[in-house]
């Protein structure tokens, strides 16, 4: 479970729970604000970018209030086994999550993002951002951002997926959801069937808990547990985010993105202590749908490299690298129960993920520790912007050794909406 910036603050709660009341007592009046709407996945290719879907949601208005507000939520049941080992069924219901977006003035706008994590355990901001637009090109964008670093970080939302599991390698080497306080800028560029985006921002970045923390290994997402650094950078060294993307509305999408860094605290008081020491991710993505036959394909790959101190074993990866690819068959679509235009997809997720990329010092042979995972599923959407899921989920787990994996199997079921 990803975490981000958590407040414990009674205020804080009562400020998002009352807005979530407000979105209740004003959603039979509320209008649907269409220059904001996200649909599916296969819609959200034809509309957007994948750099697009922070504001690519459905927004309503709360009558003649300043603000847009919406959200979505998702709730699942599950059975697993482990090698013949199992827990039995659980129910789960990993977030929901709440928008408020306003335009403060003419092309001045901010939107935020807070999610419910457990069933209202934790309250997590995941952005919170003042958007300045100066010129299609050049616009300024400043608070807590989203790092642009693959496809999926930016574009997570539970609705716009087949699957119930987040992507492993987008949350095990890329920390998705991955946000930080930060200023950069963004642009975009069209024209005909071409549109060409990027994004680059300074922010606050990782820390030392990628290579010190339980797991013993290079583990990039304990550095969310870090909370300080919506306060203050761990290091004094910015993390710095990149990203470009190109789309032929008739082709497809194809993006290229760079997050790194130094992750060290390398003096102390004016004292060098350390080297500094980087931490480096290079992400492509790209998403189509063939023509033919509707077909939605979706991939993202990672590379991860790691400057891990010589005092660490071979355990800790200096190299890191994973991806998953989606494919999305829509083989039904018509009035269901009375619900237009319902879709009956079938869909296929293969990933790959390798968190030691390299060979043993003394025998030369490959150090594994790497996941492997396939997940076939059917999923039913009675409108754009809900879906119910049936996933089955294979996973085989090796060792640094390269022993026999571990086989987890199991079963998925649930359900993801705006609202």
């Amino acid at each position: 479970m990803h975490k981000t910036f958590t407040f414990n603050y009674p205020k804080m709660k009562l400020l998002y729970i009352t807005a979530l009341t407000l979105l209740l007592n004003f959603s039979l009046q509320a209008q649907v604000d269409s220059t904001k709407v996200a649909t599916t996945q296969k819609d959200t290719t034809k509309l957007a970018l994948n750099m697009d879907a922070v504001y690519a949601r459905p927004f309503l208005k709360l009558g003649k209030l300043p603000i847009s507000i919406g959200g979505y939520v998702e709730a699942n049941t599950s059975y697993f086994a482990t090698d013949g080992i199992t827990e039995g069924m659980s129910f789960q219901m990993p977030r929901m999550t709440l928008f408020v977006s306003s335009t403060i003035k003419n092309r001045i706008k901010f939107l935020s993002e807070i999610e419910f994590e457990e069933g209202g355990k934790e309250i997590n901001i995941e952005f919170a951002s003042l958007d300045v637009e100066l010129h299609p090109l050049f616009n300024l964008r400043g608070g807590i951002i989203m790092n642009p670093i693959g496809s999926f970080n930016q574009n997570h939302d539970g609705p716009k997926w087949e699957f119930i599991d987040r992507p492993i390698s987008s949350t095990t080497i890329i920390p998705s959801t991955w946000s930080n306080v930060g200023f950069g800028i963004f642009g975009k560029y069209a024209k005909n069937n071409l549109v060409w985006a990027y994004e680059g921002y300074f922010s606050n970045g990782f820390d030392d808990k990628i290579i010190s923390n339980p797991q013993n290994k290079t583990w990039l997402p304990a550095t969310k547990e870090n909370n300080e650094r919506f306060e203050e950078s761990f290091n004094g060294v910015p993390l710095i985010t990149a990203k470009t993307a190109l789309k032929h509305r008739k082709i497809g999408e194809f993006g290229i993105s760079w997050m790194g860094g130094v992750y060290n605290k390398f003096q102390e008081d004016g004292i060098q202590i350390d080297k500094k020491r980087r931490v480096d991710l290079f992400a492509l993505d790209f998403n189509t749908i063939v023509p033919k036959w509707k077909t939605y394909i979706n991939a993202e790959w990672v590379w991860a490299y790691i400057d891990v101190p010589d005092t660490y074993s071979q355990q800790f990866g200096s190299k890191q690298k994973g991806g998953f690819i989606d494919i999305v068959q829509p083989i039904l679509k018509r009035d269901v129960l009375g619900w237009q235009n319902s879709t009956l997809n079938l869909a296929l997720r293969m990933e790959y993920t390798d968190y030691n990329v390299g060979t043993f010092n003394e025998t030369n042979e490959k150090i594994h520790d790497d996941v492997m995972a396939i997940t076939p599923g059917i999923s039913f959407r009675p409108s754009s912007q809900t879906v119910f899921r049936l996933n089955y989920r294979y996973i085989w787990e090796t060792d640094i050794f390269g022993n026999d994996p571990s086989k987890t199997a199991g079963i998925q079921f649930g359900f993801s909406t705006y609202f």
